[in-house]
């Protein structure tokens, strides 16, 4: 049986959280505001319900999740694929808990932002969702954002091509 030790998995863990950051701007940037639209567009829309067709990206996204942590665990794969699992799985967690919680307030319990980080990181999501179109829209990381001024900027100088209609 292979092994790699704690502190090396614990690496694996905290440089897969980290990483996924840049890989879920890039998904969300290229895919779900490219192809993937037919299935995000119902993000950018008022929810009629519970579910959304975008939320079908939580559970392509925890594929590879899954099989790391299978192959890793179960499968005699080199163990650090587990770590690797595991910190997508956990970035997974940070999103829903970030994402759908806090910004969409999709779970009972309201999170009011208090620190600057927060308060930036919401803002910037909210501003991301002004756009309805598939262009055109701003800020596409998670945890990671420009500062809203910039982004109020860029949507101004885009004389606000698919900004929706205040409600």
């Amino acid at each position: 049986m292979r092994t790699v030790s704690i502190v090396t998995g614990l690496c694996l863990f905290l440089l897969t959280v980290a990483l996924m950051e840049g890989f879920a701007y890039a998904a969300h940037r290229w895919i779900m505001h490219g192809p993937g639209w037919f299935l995000h567009k119902s993000h950018h829309r008022p929810r009629l319900g519970n579910w959304e067709l975008n939320d079908l990206y939580a559970a392509i996204f925890a594929v590879p999740s899954i099989i790391l942590l299978l192959g890793g665990v179960q499968l005699d794969w080199w163990p650090g694929c587990a770590w690797i699992g595991a910190g997508i799985a956990a970035y997974g967690a940070i999103y829903f808990g970030f994402h759908d919680w806090i910004v969409h307030q999709r779970l009972p319990g309201r999170f009011v932002a208090r620190s600057t980080y927060m308060k930036r990181i919401v803002q910037a999501h909210r501003l991301h969702h002004v756009v309805e179109t598939k262009h055109g829209t701003v800020s596409f990381g998670f945890l990671i954002a420009p500062k809203p001024e910039k982004l109020k900027a860029e949507l101004a100088k885009r004389n606000r091509a698919g900004v929706r209609e205040p409600r």
